[in-house]
């Protein structure tokens, strides 16, 4: 995500934090900030979602991008990568 009105690492930790919390809670998957920590206007999120099919797993993430997107107006999705690992 770019973050364009952060000035800190104090601001971008704030809105990564909030992003994090409200993804937890909405869609009960495991969210971390994954690179870029010393970044003021960039965050890495990266999402974990456990699920029986590859495509519920897939259909969960695309729902949490567009959450991302029409929710926070100060953060932009610049990129999304998917990896599903099935067994």
């Amino acid at each position: 995500m770019r973050i364009p009105e952060s000035g800190s690492l104090k601001d971008k930790r704030q809105v990564v934090r909030s992003v994090s919390q409200r993804i937890r809670n909405k869609f009960q998957v495991a969210v971390a900030e994954v690179d870029d920590n010393e970044a003021w206007q960039i965050a890495t999120i990266g999402v974990a979602c456990v699920a029986n099919t590859a495509r519920h797993c897939d259909e969960v993430l695309a729902e949490i991008v567009a959450f991302v997107e029409q929710s926070r107006l100060d953060a932009e999705v610049t990129d999304v990568e998917t990896d599903i690992v099935s067994f």
